[in-house]
């Protein structure tokens, strides 16, 4: 959960509550608290920690797909930024430990591919594109990517709905991305 703010125990509720309403039951939602990983969007994780989590959640679970962050992390929040390096195997070769677990990069890499799993990031655009809702669609049907996803007005409105489930985290700034963000409606996806 991390623990921003000392609302870890409120966003877990919050989190279980919102994957109900996406679907998504209790049994499959993994909440980690880990004193090195805290939620906070101007601290970088230790990504070989965190790779190394990723990695045991992915076999423990037989996982063939990740959805993650890009670069950019969306929104420039270290802490999406620090996932996205933690499976692009573009950092340095840095050790994690979980448990008796130890990887680097490299051999993650080596294991993704054993396991058979696939990552996807989500590309970061622009704050203009961002803001721009339905509007993107064109622009995002012409760019190259691995895979598009556009929801109905129905599926935007259940992820409007499990948004709201975040009470703790529903500033001023996220009602206006709940209304006007790309991203609730408008992903755009490529293969790691």
């Amino acid at each position: 959960s991390g623990n921003y703010y000392n609302q870890g125990e409120i966003r877990k509720k919050e989190l279980e509550q919102s994957c109900f309403l996406l679907g998504i039951p209790a049994s499959d939602v993994t909440v980690i608290d880990h004193r090195d990983l805290p939620d906070n969007p101007a601290v970088a994780w230790d990504t070989g920690l965190l790779a190394a989590f990723v990695l045991k959640h992915i076999e423990a679970n037989n996982i063939n797909l990740v959805v993650t962050f890009d670069a950019g992390g969306v929104s420039g929040h270290a802490n999406h930024i620090s996932l996205y390096t933690a499976l692009s195997l573009q950092g340095p070769a840095e050790l994690g430990e979980v448990g008796t677990l130890q990887y680097c990069c490299f051999e993650i890499f080596i294991l993704f591919l054993d396991l058979g799993c696939s990552v996807l990031v989500l590309e970061s655009v622009n704050l203009f594109r961002k803001y721009m809702s339905i509007l993107d669609v064109p622009l995002s049907c012409l760019l190259p990517g691995d895979a598009l996803f556009i929801l109905t007005e129905e599926e935007t409105e259940q992820a409007r709905r499990a948004m709201r489930c975040h009470h703790s985290q529903l500033l001023w700034f996220r009602h206006i991305y709940m209304l006007f963000s790309r991203y609730m409606m408008i992903n755009s996806l490529r293969l790691l």
